[in-house]
C-alpha cells in the first residue's frame, strides 16, 4: 500500500504536521477490551456526566435546556428519516423534501418572512453567511456588527468577512443594547448590513423598529437574529420589515447534546431569493396533477456555479430541520406563546429574587428574556464552581468571552425550571452572599 501510493513508511503520511506538535511515543492505550467491558467502560465514562438530568440548569449562552416531547425523537428515529442522504433524486426522496419543505413553511410562519431556506449548520454560520449575502444584494462592501450579538457567532462572522475581504465594524453598546446614537453616526454609502440579536447576548430585547429605520434609510439591509421560542411572545423579525433572519433551534427538540448538533434557520424576503445560501425545496405537480416536492434551488459551488455561488455551503441539516418541525407542529401556536409566557414569567421571579441578595446585582436595564446578566460578589467562575455540590448549574461565566466582565455571570431560566428549583437557587446565592 505505502508503494501504490509513493511513500516509503508510515511516518511519512504525516510529514505535513509540524513535527514539534507530533507526539513522539507510543499511545498509551489499554489492553484490548471485549464488547462487553468496552460498553461497560464507555456506560461508567458516561455516567460521570453531570448533564441537565442531574443539574438544574441555568446555563444559556445559544445552548439551552428546554423541553422536547418523546413524539419528537419518536418521528426523527425512523429509518427512513434517519439513514436519509442528500435528495439529489426527488423523485426517490419525496418524504425528506416534503419534511423539508414543511420546514421552511413553519420558519416563514415563525419570523413572518415571506422564504426560508432548508436549513444551515448553525446560527453562528447562517449569520455569517448573510454578509455574503447582503453584500451581493446592496453591492457595498461593509457590515456592522452590534456588540450585542453573540461573541461566538461575532468570531465566526469575522472569520468569514475576512476570506470575503468584507471589512466588519463592531456599534458600541449604550445600556446593554445596541447604541442608536453610535449607529447613526456609523452608517454611510459602504455599509451593506447591520447586524443585531433580538434578544440580544445578555437576554435584552433591541429596539429593532429604530435600528431597522436607520439601516434602511441609508440604504443598508437589517439582519437580525432571533431565539426562536422568543416568537411566542415577541413580535418576529417580518414585523420589524427585516431584510434577513437567522436563528439558532437548537431549543426546538434538538436538547443540549454536548453542542451539537446543532440547526441554523434562516428567512428573507421574496426579492433575495436567489442571494440564499445552500438549497430551497419547492412544491409542484406532475402530468397527472399530483403533488411532487422538488429542489428548486441550489445556489453553491458544487452545482457548476463555481464563482459565481452565493456560498459554499454543501448540507443543510435535514434531520435536525425535522425535529424542529415536529417541535413547532407539536406546540403549536398557542403551545408556544404559553411556552414564553412561561420563560419570561420564571426569569422575571428568579431576577427579582437576585436584586434582593446582598452583593448582587441584575444589569440589564432593558426588558429581557429567559436570560439576564447578574455582577456577583465574587468572580462567577466561583458562583458556578460552588453551585455544582448544590445540584446547581448556576449560568454561563461571561469571563470566558471577555476578562473585563469576570464579575458577571449570565443565568438563563427555562420552562422547565421549577419554583423549589428557583428557591433553591436564591437561597444558595444568600448563603454565598453570607460567607462572602
Amino acid at each position: 500500500m505505502l508503494a501504490a501510493i509513493g511513500v516509503k513508511r508510515v511516518e511519512d503520511l504525516f510529514a505535513a504536521i509540524p513535527a514539534d506538535i507530533r507526539l513522539d511515543r507510543p499511545l498509551d492505550l489499554p489492553e484490548p477490551s471485549s464488547e462487553l467491558e468496552a460498553l461497560r467502560l464507555l456506560r461508567d465514562r458516561a455516567g460521570r456526566n453531570l448533564g441537565a438530568s442531574r443539574l438544574a440548569c441555568f446555563a444559556g449562552a445559544g445552548a439551552y435546556d428546554h423541553f422536547s416531547p418523546a413524539v419528537v425523537d419518536s418521528i426523527i428515529s425512523r429509518s427512513e428519516f434517519y439513514t436519509a442522504y442528500t435528495p439529489y433524486q426527488a423523485e426517490v426522496s419525496q418524504g425528506t423534501l416534503q419534511s423539508i419543505y414543511e420546514f421552511q413553511s413553519l420558519t416563514c410562519r415563525l419570523f413572518g418572512m415571506e422564504v426560508a431556506n432548508a436549513s444551515m449548520y448553525d446560527a453562528g454560520s447562517a449569520l455569517a453567511e448573510t454578509c455574503h449575502m447582503a453584500r451581493d444584494i446592496t453591492r457595498r462592501e461593509r457590515v456592522l456588527v452590534s456588540a450585542s450579538v453573540h461573541p461566538a457567532a461575532r468570531a465566526v462572522i469575522r472569520t468569514y468577512c475576512r476570506g470575503l475581504n468584507v471589512p466588519v465594524d463592531e456599534l458600541e453598546l449604550e445600556h446593554g443594547i445596541t447604541g442608536t446614537r453610535s449607529l447613526a453616526g456609523r452608517l454611510d454609502d459602504r455599509t451593506a448590513a447591520v447586524i443585531v440579536q433580538n434578544p440580544n447576548f445578555f437576554g435584552s430585547v433591541e429596539p429593532l423598529g429604530e435600528i431597522g429605520r436607520l439601516a434602511h434609510d441609508a440604504g443598508a439591509l437589517l439582519v437580525t437574529a432571533v431565539d426562536p421560542v422568543s416568537l411566542g411572545v415577541l413580535a418576529p423579525p417580518g414585523a420589524f420589515d427585516a431584510d434577513i433572519a437567522v436563528a439558532e433551534g437548537q431549543g426546538l427538540g434538538l436538547g443540549l447534546n454536548f453542542g451539537g448538533p446543532y440547526l441554523g434557520m434562516m428567512a428573507t424576503k421574496r426579492k433575495f431569493v436567489r442571494n440564499l445560501p445552500g438549497r430551497l425545496v419547492g412544491r409542484t405537480a406532475d402530468v397527472d396533477g399530483r403533488t411532487g416536492y422538488v429542489l428548486a434551488l441550489q445556489t453553491r459551488e458544487q452545482h457548476i456555479r463555481r464563482e459565481k455561488a452565493t456560498s459554499n455551503i454543501c448540507t443543510n441539516q435535514a434531520l435536525m430541520a425535522l425535529a424542529a418541525s415536529v417541535w413547532l407542529a407539536w406546540f403549536g401556536r398557542t403551545g408556544l406563546e404559553e411556552l414564553g409566557r412561561q420563560c419570561l414569567a420564571k426569569t422575571k421571579y428568579l431576577a427579582a429574587g437576585i436584586a434582593g441578595v446582598p452583593g448582587f446585582t441584575v444589569e440589564n436595564e432593558r426588558p429581557f428574556f429567559k436570560e439576564f446578566a447578574v455582577r456577583c460578589p465574587v468572580p462567577a467562575r466561583q458562583v458556578v464552581e460552588r453551585g455544582l455540590d448544590h445540584g446547581l448549574l448556576c449560568g454561563v461565566d461571561l469571563g470566558r468571552f471577555d476578562p473585563a466582565w469576570s464579575d458577571r455571570l449570565l443565568v438563563a431560566v427555562t420552562e422547565q425550571r421549577t419554583r423549589a428549583e428557583l428557591d433553591r437557587y436564591l437561597d444558595f446565592l444568600r448563603s454565598l452572599a453570607g460567607g462572602a
